[in-house]
């Protein structure tokens, strides 16, 4: 039986795609973006995080190993509200893609009982499983981080080379896809930056929106109750008139943008 490792399951989603959703969070990820806020997802294998109680401090598993027939059934839990609102299921991760075979299999059942399924991705993959994968979706949220190649490497770890790659051959195939931002000062929230995503984004036809993810402080404890170095921790969200200037440009070029997803 297929399995993969799943670190968190969240119900009622309102910003991982259209309607009412529940977002599957699978974990591992072959990046390591110094802003991660989910970096218990980064570790491919189930791992411990501890948190303090009234009566003292508590270890805990993060990552479950599921079937597809378990997970199934967690997310047909909420179907009503997929139908009603226009929802489904969107999977995240880490990163989703390192788990092939399995997302394959899951993705097949949902097809197959007409569950609108999107992917949220970092694009970081090899072309051969995108091919196995784009059939079977109805979105792709596709996270653009940082057009130089020189400075994607030093604050992801990996080249950009086959995500930006990867992002023309999803929009070749015609897949509806929104472009997710993350906005770290100093970082990804560069003038330059954004108008080199700007003009590439601009060459695809199956763009339809944009979405603006500013900085956020929320993942810092978990570095800490992981025993991690966050090498984010005194980087400070993006101010309002920055975040309001970006959206400005990427408005004036004819895209859809929303904040936060």
């Amino acid at each position: 039986m297929t399995e993969g490792t799943i670190f968190k399951i969240k119900k009622y989603a309102l910003h991982d795609g259209p309607g009412i959703r529940t977002t599957v969070f699978l974990k591992g990820c072959p990046l390591s973006c110094r802003w991660c806020h989910n970096p218990e997802g980064i570790d491919p294998r189930p791992q411990t995080i501890w948190r303090r109680t009234s009566s003292g401090r508590i270890d805990e598993t993060v990552g479950t190993v599921m079937g597809v027939d378990a997970l199934i059934n967690a997310i047909e839990k909420d179907v009503l509200f997929y139908d009603e609102s226009g929802g489904g299921v969107t999977f995240s991760g880490g990163e989703p893609l390192s788990q092939p075979g399995f997302l394959e299999a899951v993705l097949t059942v949902c097809n197959h009982r007409e569950i609108h399924a999107a992917l949220d991705t970092s694009g970081f993959a090899p072309a051969a499983v995108l091919d196995r994968i784009i059939p079977r979706l109805q979105l792709v949220l596709f996270d653009l981080k940082i057009m130089d190649a020189v400075q994607h490497q030093r604050y992801t770890g990996v080249s950009n080379r086959i995500i930006l790659e990867n992002l023309q051959r999803i929009a070749g195939s015609r897949t509806p896809v929104r472009i997710r931002i993350p906005l770290v000062p100093g970082i990804t929230d560069g003038d330059d930056n954004i108008g080199k995503i700007l003009r590439f984004t601009g060459t695809l036809e199956t763009i339809q929106g944009v979405d603006l993810l500013p900085f956020h402080r929320i993942g810092s404890e978990k570095y800490r109750r992981l025993g991690m170095t966050d090498l984010t921790a005194e980087t400070l969200p993006p101010g309002p008139e920055r975040v309001a200037a970006i959206q400005t440009r990427f408005e004036s070029a004819g895209f859809a943008v929303s904040i936060g997803g």
